[in-house]
């Protein structure tokens, strides 16, 4: 099966389920995206900053994400997966060729094998998107 050299995940609403800069103060407590902190603080809180190779987390573009991705990487686009529940980030990075998976109620595991299937079947085809 072929699988993506880089998955990229959206933080606010696609792996917790509220925004970082609006809906919640830090400090954080693990009982309990303007602020770069606090989503680097929750990262780190979750255990899940040991599965990212590279963060690029700052409002902006999801394209500048991207091409600093790419540049960070030397991976080509066609090669990413990105998971995110705006509507709008789909589909500029699914221009660049990138395969965007819509996340409408946060992450789960039936949600990323669908999109890793998803991969597989187009093996490096180009980009698109796959509504969840």
């Amino acid at each position: 099966m072929s699988k993506p050299s880089l998955a990229v995940f959206d933080l606010d609403y696609t792996l917790w389920p509220f925004w970082v800069d609006t809906h919640v103060d830090p400090p954080f407590k693990k009982s309990s995206t303007g602020e770069v902190e606090g989503a680097e603080q929750l990262l780190r809180l979750f255990d899940l900053d040991r599965f990212f190779c590279q963060r690029e987390i700052y409002p902006g573009s999801k394209v500048t994400h991207f091409r600093r991705i790419r540049e960070g990487t030397g991976l080509p686009y066609d090669q990413m997966i990105f998971f995110d529940d705006e509507h709008w980030n789909i589909v500029e990075v699914g221009k660049l060729g990138v395969l965007c998976v819509a996340v409408s109620n946060g992450m789960t595991m039936k949600l990323l094998q669908k999109g890793l299937g998803e991969f597989a079947r187009r093996s490096g085809a180009g980009g698109g998107a796959l509504e969840q």
